[in-house]
């Protein structure tokens, strides 16, 4: 399972199915949450994700389908798109540095 320390994450991407809606929605939460991390944060298709990205936000019915196209990146998967626990331990481990395992 690929891991990265927080601290090094200047590049997170949310993978997303055909819509962006709920993964724009997302993205705009985490701009405000990381801003003062340096963090950039984008969406994508699943079948897209930028080559530069250090780590993949996509929702659990999508992990199976991101993984190919992540490579050696950790993908986090999560279940809800506002207050998701797994995305509040993405942002604490980018905020004080901790490992993010995917």
């Amino acid at each position: 399972m690929p891991s990265i320390d927080g601290a090094q994450v200047r590049k997170l991407v949310i993978a997303c199915d055909a819509g962006m809606g709920s993964s724009v929605l997302m993205a705009n939460q985490l701009k405000k949450r990381l801003r003062d991390n340096g963090v950039v944060i984008e969406h994508s298709p699943l079948d897209a994700i930028p080559a530069d990205a250090d780590l993949v936000l996509t929702h659990s019915k999508l992990a199976d389908r991101v993984r190919p196209h992540a490579g050696d990146r950790p993908v986090v998967a999560f279940t809800a798109f506002v207050g998701d626990p797994a995305v509040d331990g993405v942002v604490t481990a980018i905020h004080e540095g901790t490992t993010i395992d995917g």
